[in-house]
């Protein structure tokens, strides 16, 4: 069932469903909103790092990176981000917020040419609740409506990457995704037995591919790293099953409808980072062809996505016995995405500004790491929301030495 633009402005209207979760419009269209930050040590720089190794952390960003990962070394990682928005019309505006889960992730070096990494993430989330009020056909009454949606689709991936030479490792990265969405359409909101709410339940699958390629070499003091990036297009399966209840939950009828598959569109991306071992520089470029790939609606269309990121990295060391190990981390940095959903004509364009800081522990195995971005999604125009928002990740990452044997004198 489409959702009507004019109820944009009803996504406001009370209190209670801000407190549902972040409760974004925008996620009513297409697969919802699409997970385009990495929750990881890469936040604060704008959740750019395709061109960089991981050295001292895992990223996902380029599946080549693994093969950069330190011998002898395992590593565990988790990520969960907090978010506040405030909704701003041309004449009110409305606060959410919540706490979710974006990552875990756990990746050593198997061979010393041979990185590999396992791990679970959003890929998009569905998160919505609109009041409307419809007309009776035939009549000068009205009843009230009320549509909501929820649920996403999850990551689960396996990445693995070749250290070809000194300066050149490859990488792909296989991934399940999976998830349910559903949108349950209520008619009447008085609590009586005559109330009626008809629930779509859409069940999602796919295999996805990326392929990866990183170049590290050296310049006098600095290290120079570039990357590349492809993910195939695919098409997401989908199942839907549809019924309506009565208020009691009685079902009053049921069906399997035809399925309506999504195509994902490929995605190129290209990075570069520079560092002297203390100071990090690091951007990123990535893009999606959505245009023409799936049905435009008359409310909206798909539009071709691009994503520009950046960000700089200031490392303090301290000596441990007799290693040299990372101390405290500083960061800041941007992103910017056109989006890939066109409504009214309005592009809903995404700009945030990142920061962020890294503190080990006393040993250095374990890192905590807190990540900060104030953004601003979509315009207050055409009936439209703009979304001010403010993210806080915290990422903690566990490096060990579990493989390491002990010789024998």
């Amino acid at each position: 069932m489409r959702i009507p633009i004019t109820g944009c402005l009803l996504l406001l209207a009370l209190q209670t469903q801000a407190q549902k979760g972040v409760n974004s419009l925008y996620s009513s269209f297409g697969i919802g909103d699409l997970e385009e930050k990495d929750y990881s040590r890469s936040f604060g720089v704008g959740s750019s790092g395709i061109g960089r190794g991981a050295v001292s952390f895992l990223n996902e960003l380029n599946p080549a990176s693994y093969g950069r990962l330190p011998m002898e070394t395992f590593f565990f990682e988790a990520s969960v981000a907090a978010k506040t928005i405030q909704y701003n019309t041309s004449s009110t505006y409305q606060t959410a917020g919540d706490i979710s889960f974006k990552r875990f992730a756990l990746g050593f070096k198997a061979h010393k040419m041979w990185g590999l990494s396992l791990g679970l993430m959003p890929y998009s989330r569905v998160d919505y609740k609109l009041l409307n009020t419809r007309s009776i056909e035939g009549t000068t009454g009205s009843i009230r409506n009320a549509v909501e949606g929820a649920g996403g689709i999850n990551r689960l991936y396996f990445s693995n990457a070749l250290q070809l030479t000194r300066n050149f490792s490859l990488g792909v990265s296989t991934a399940m995704l999976f998830g349910p969405v559903s949108t349950i359409d209520s008619l009447g909101g008085s609590g009586t037995e005559q109330d009626v709410f008809s629930e779509v339940k859409n069940s999602y699958r796919s295999f996805e591919l990326t392929t990866g390629l990183q170049y590290n070499g050296r310049i006098n003091e600095w290290e120079i790293g570039a990357g590349a990036t492809y993910r195939l297009g695919n098409t997401l399966v989908n199942e839907q099953d549809f019924s309506l209840k009565a208020a009691d939950q009685t079902v009053l009828y049921e069906e399997t409808r035809q399925s309506r598959d999504f195509k994902l569109p490929a995605q190129l991306g290209g990075g570069i980072h520079v560092t002297n071992g203390q100071l990090t520089l690091l951007a990123d470029y990535r893009q999606q062809n959505w245009a023409g790939l799936n049905e435009n609606k008359a409310e909206y269309k798909y539009m071709n996505a691009k994503r520009y990121s950046g960000g700089l990295e200031y490392t303090l060391y301290r000596d441990y016995f007799n290693s040299r190990i990372e101390g405290l981390i500083l960061q800041t940095g941007f992103n910017y995405s056109t989006g890939y959903l066109k409504i009214k004509g309005e592009p809903i364009s995404d700009f945030g500004i990142t920061a962020g800081a890294s503190l080990p522990s006393r040993t250095g195995h374990l890192r905590y790491y807190i990540g900060l971005e104030g953004g601003q999604r979509g315009r207050a125009v055409k009936g439209l929301v703009k979304e001010n928002y403010f993210n806080v990740v915290l990422h903690l990452s566990l490096r060990d030495n579990w493989f390491f044997k002990h010789k024998e004198h």
